[in-house]
């Protein structure tokens, strides 16, 4: 087995994980299921969320280092790039209304999945020597 044959195989095997047939119905699979394990919990709960984010209000006795809207503004900075502006522009210029409706469902099932990382995120995060906090779902 030589080089070629490894690059062959391996680009095989990448065009069928990447390709529209395992990704996206992956990726659709696992908002679902998420969605339905937390029951709904990004429409239940959008209210109380933006009321948190958004408003200005100070936790007494509270310990962070950062306000709650510092906090979505960073999600939302490290969430939301100039791709994904150009991308919907793209998207319904080529694909015309149908994809913003696809995109609508997409990004609704994409709430439960992000919460899911987000929530991963602080539950496994550590403290390191200095005190600070550091870490995410890897440690």
């Amino acid at each position: 087995m030589n080089w070629n044959d490894i690059e062959s195989f391996l680009g095989d095997v990448g065009s069928v994980v990447w390709g529209p047939f395992l990704l996206i119905p992956l990726l659709l699979g696992t908002g679902l299921y998420l969605t339905i394990r937390l029951g709904g919990l990004q429409f239940l709960k959008l209210g109380a969320a933006l009321r948190l984010g958004l408003l200005k209000r100070k936790d007494v006795g509270a310990e962070g280092d950062i306000s709650q809207f510092q906090a979505l503004t960073t999600a939302l900075a490290a969430t939301v790039g100039t791709g994904n502006i150009v991308g919907v522009a793209t998207a319904i210029g080529i694909g015309g209304p149908g994809a913003l409706f696809w995109m609508w469902v997409t990004g609704l099932l994409g709430m439960a999945s992000k919460y899911s990382e987000a929530f991963l995120g602080v539950r496994f995060r550590g403290t390191d020597a200095a005190g600070e906090k550091s870490g995410g779902p890897q440690d």
